[in-house]
């Protein structure tokens, strides 16, 4: 497992663990009331740490490697999932994800941002930094959505859109707004949850949901806490002063009403278990879908974009 630097002390215990274990495996020897006794130093830690992480600490626990990314939750959640790719003008874009799916029973179009989880799948992703033809397939999908009455399921984990010359010369910017612009004009319920870092516009473009959720230690913030340090201060050195004046967790964002609810995750971290956390994101996948259902078209497109307005309204946008 990759520990991250606060977390040193809980590596020291665990690494006695696992040698401990070895030890047992190899000779016989019963050290379970060793084991035990060491686990509940690890969990005591871990509870210590974790209660009282600082908004950069949560930035690097969102971006931990180990961390489950979109197709997990994808493959935990759903069944009967067909990818759809392409946006019928340029070409494919994997870094964003997204198609038809069953959810419990019930028929949803699912889209997401993939990362990817090692060398080779971060490049085939582009590390979820999507470019316009990424966006423009989530708008396809959400017309397609629309037009057979399914609700919109969107998982965000992206540190921003890809700021490449040639997304710029494709029209990232308008893609993004147009997103934006769809989802908010969408007739069919539309959820969206934070699972990792919510980046800018790249992120909010599919999180315009009339409902917002976001993981305990996910991050949302308007520009990347190392973005921010450098525009005002010209200075690596202040990251974690802008990650505290960014106001990007979880806690903060449920106070200024940016998100609905925020999903506790296990102790330690989404990583530590993975079971677990998807079962509570697929707990309130299925809550908030049960009440949005039921409801008209264009109650639920007036109730998303007055959601989204009272934000302006009250000077948090």
């Amino acid at each position: 497992m990759h520990f991250l630097d606060f977390e040193k002390p809980i590596a020291e215990l665990e690494g006695k663990i696992e040698e401990l274990r070895h030890l047992s495996d190899a000779d016989g020897i019963n050290i379970a009331e060793e084991v035990g006794r060491l686990q509940q130093k690890v969990d005591k830690q871990l509870r210590a740490v974790y209660a009282k992480l600082t908004p950069w600490q949560k930035a690097l626990v969102a971006r931990h490697p180990d961390r489950p990314h979109c197709l997990d939750y994808v493959k935990a959640l759903f069944t009967d999932f067909t990818p759809l790719a392409g946006d019928r003008l340029y070409g494919e874009d994997h870094a964003v994800i997204g198609g038809l799916a069953r959810f419990r029973g019930h028929p949803v179009v699912v889209i997401g941002q993939e990362k990817g989880s090692d060398t080779e799948t971060r490049l085939r992703h582009n590390f979820g930094m999507a470019r316009p033809e990424g966006y423009r397939k989530a708008q396809r999908l959400m017309t397609l959505a629309e037009r057979f009455h399914l609700p919109v399921l969107t998982l965000i984990d992206t540190a921003g859109a890809y700021p490449g010359v040639g997304a710029e010369e494709r029209g990232q910017a308008e893609a993004i707004a147009r997103t934006i612009e769809r989802g908010l004009d969408l007739r069919v319920p539309l959820i969206s949850c934070v699972i990792g870092e919510g980046g800018s516009g790249g992120a909010i473009a599919i999180a315009t949901g009339n409902v917002v959720l976001m993981l305990e230690h996910a991050i949302y913030s308007v520009i990347s806490p190392e973005g921010c340090a450098s525009i005002l201060w010209r200075s690596g050195e202040m990251t974690q002063q802008a990650a505290e004046a960014l106001r990007l967790t979880a806690q903060d964002l449920l106070e200024f009403k940016v998100i609905d609810e925020a999903i506790p995750e296990p102790l330690g971290g989404a990583h530590r278990d993975r079971a677990m956390t998807f079962e509570r994101v697929g707990e309130a996948f299925n809550r908030h879908l049960e009440q949005l259902m039921p409801q008209d078209g264009g109650v639920l497109r007036a109730r998303r974009r007055d959601k989204f307005l009272q934000m302006g309204r009250l000077e948090l946008a």
